[in-house]
């Protein structure tokens, strides 16, 4: 009987909802619905998994110094935070992610925030819902501006793969697209400015940051209350990016225009997150699914066993420690 070389363990199998091939290598496959951070130790040691697949259960040093069968991990998702990766450098454990998968769905859903808020679409939907044009004297409803995105500045935070594609999408509405990135910028119809530049002219500001100590709680008050009275925050990057109670407080008070959310710093959030008791027209809040169309899912299910495999095969890609 042959032994299988490689067994591996996924430890949050439902965080993608996609067809997943076998790998094209002997191998034992164990896989979980769900893993608590506590639990994920005795899984992948009972299982003496030589490959870990994880979308967010974290996996820091003192779980790594007891899994000493332990060669790889295949983080399911692109954000690799929640491994400890220089602890990953010091065992010889390969951690690669995901890339490049969300190009579509998540500037998408960028813009599905941007418009809903700068349409004034909730605030209409409330009105209607309250029976206001029903009561209206004209065949109209006026209340909240309603602003074209053609003509108006969007400030991007980031210009990977993700912001540029947000970029497109601005540039074919008509918007002048500015961005703040360590890199230089060179595309044309993007202009590459300050940060403060892009905080103080900005009318919308969108992030497409990784979360690392360096842009933990990168817009906090100060950044907000530097901001234009009418401008719109909007985050589908990574939870604690933004002060989450700093953001509460603006909206309340009316620093900023709005903001539109598709990620927080815990998740799920706590029932008394600040953002969740906020009951505003001017706030949206989407629970983690920019990056979630089915289209995309299914091809980071392909990518992340490519990566598998690649791995196997001595070429391994997608190589972050």
């Amino acid at each position: 009987m042959t032994i299988p070389q490689h067994r591996i363990v996924f430890l949050d199998r439902d965080s993608i909802v996609a067809n997943l091939r076998p790998p094209a290598f002997a191998h034992d496959w164990t896989e979980y619905r769900a893993t608590r951070a506590d639990q994920a130790l005795a899984r992948l040691r009972d299982a003496r998994a030589t490959i870990a697949i994880t979308n967010k259960v974290p996996l820091r040093a003192a779980t790594l110094d007891r899994l000493p069968d332990l060669q790889m991990i295949a983080v399911s998702a692109t954000g690799t935070d929640i491994i400890d990766l220089a602890a990953c450098r010091a065992r010889g454990i390969t951690v690669s992610n995901i890339r490049n998968y969300a190009v579509h769905t998540l500037p998408e859903h960028t813009f599905a925030l941007i418009l809903a808020l700068r349409r004034q679409l909730l605030a209409y939907r409330a009105d209607i819902e309250a029976g206001l044009w029903q009561r209206a004297e004209q065949f109209c409803l006026f209340g909240h501006p309603v602003r074209d995105l053609a003509g108006s500045r969007l400030g991007l935070a980031g210009y990977g793969a993700l912001g540029k594609s947000v970029a497109a999408i601005g540039r074919a509405f008509g918007m002048e697209v500015v961005v703040y990135n360590r890199s230089p910028v060179v595309d044309a119809g993007v202009t590459q400015v300050s940060w403060d530049e892009l905080l103080e002219t900005s009318d919308i500001v969108s992030l497409h940051l990784p979360l690392n100590d360096q842009t933990r709680n990168l817009i906090g008050p100060a950044e907000l209350a530097r901001m234009q009275r009418s401008a719109l925050l909007i985050n589908t990057a990574r939870g604690g990016l933004v002060d989450e109670q700093a953001l509460a407080d603006a909206l309340r008070a009316g620093t900023i225009g709005g903001a539109g959310f598709d990620v927080l710093t815990q998740e799920p959030p706590p029932a008394d997150h600040p953002l969740l008791a906020l009951r505003l027209p001017n706030f949206l809040l989407t629970p983690h699914t920019a990056w979630a169309s089915t289209q995309a899912m299914q091809v980071l299910a392909d990518q992340l066993i490519d990566n598998i495999e690649a791995w196997v095969a001595g070429a391994p890609r997608n190589v972050v420690a």
